[in-house]
């Protein structure tokens, strides 16, 4: 797979990370919509580390970009934006956080419980199944069953959305899993939290008040360490602000 697509004419000085991990393409619409203003990168992902994924952005955005760049992650990518320019803030000039997952582990515990409660006895009965496929090692469609898994999540993650594509190119359950564990180790030691003392840019986090990750697990942890940080809470909308009905219009304003 071609690790990056590019929208518009040059120069690019915007990139848009996609969420997953795992999960490259799904940030599409976002970058053509945005192309009318200025060059947009959409760098796929395919590392399975966090580490690895920090070095691929690198690469991708010293290729290609007019750099610095304004970066704007969504979900796990709002996470990889943030270490990213954590470790290399020369390189971003602005960063945007788009349902950003919560940066301290106090705040995790509800949202799977959240997506669980929203869906109906069949979409809860495949979320057992797929659940179970997932956590087999021996099973041999896991990147199927994740494909699955988040497009049966999706039903829980929006409050009213517009019909819409699913441009997500693959999936990669070894990315997944391999991030995932990653991540949520820096998370409750407190590091990933902690190394947002180093970014230098100005922030801004903008969230759904229908989002299964809770915005207080964004906003209030991310107010304490980031030196220039707004937070944006969009009303009657869940992870995708761009699939919503009441924000779909106004969305890229910000």
């Amino acid at each position: 797979m071609n690790k990056l697509r590019k929208y518009g004419k040059p120069p690019f000085g915007l990139a848009v990370i996609h969420g997953g991990p795992g999960a490259p393409g799904e940030m599409a619409p976002v970058a053509r919509e945005l192309s009318d203003f200025g060059g947009v990168l959409e760098p796929l992902q395919t590392a399975v580390t966090v580490e690895g994924q920090v070095r691929e952005l690198k690469e991708v955005l010293e290729g290609h970009s007019d750099l610095p760049v304004t970066l704007i992650g969504f979900s796990w990518g709002a996470m990889l934006s943030f270490i990213f320019t954590a470790r290399h803030p020369h390189l971003v000039k602005k960063l945007i956080l788009i349902g950003s997952g919560p940066y301290e582990e106090k705040y995790t515990e509800c949202v799977a419980k959240t997506r669980i409660n929203r869906l109906g006895k069949e979409d809860l009965e495949n979320f057992i199944c797929l659940t179970e496929t997932l956590n087999d090692p021996s099973a041999k469609n896991r990147n199927e069953a994740l494909c699955n898994f988040g497009k049966l999540i999706s039903k829980a993650d929006t409050y009213d959305p517009l019909p819409h594509k699913d441009e997500v190119l693959e999936c990669n359950y070894e990315s997944f899993k391999g991030v995932w564990e990653e991540v949520s180790e820096l998370r409750s030691q407190g590091k990933l939290l902690e190394i947002g003392k180093e970014i230098r840019c100005q922030v801004v986090a903008i969230h759904g008040d229908y989002d299964p990750h809770p915005f207080e697990g964004v906003r209030d942890p991310l107010s304490g360490v980031l030196k220039d940080f707004r937070f944006i809470l969009l009303e009657k909308c869940g992870h995708k602000p761009w699939i919503e009905r009441e924000q779909r219009k106004g969305f890229t304003v910000y």
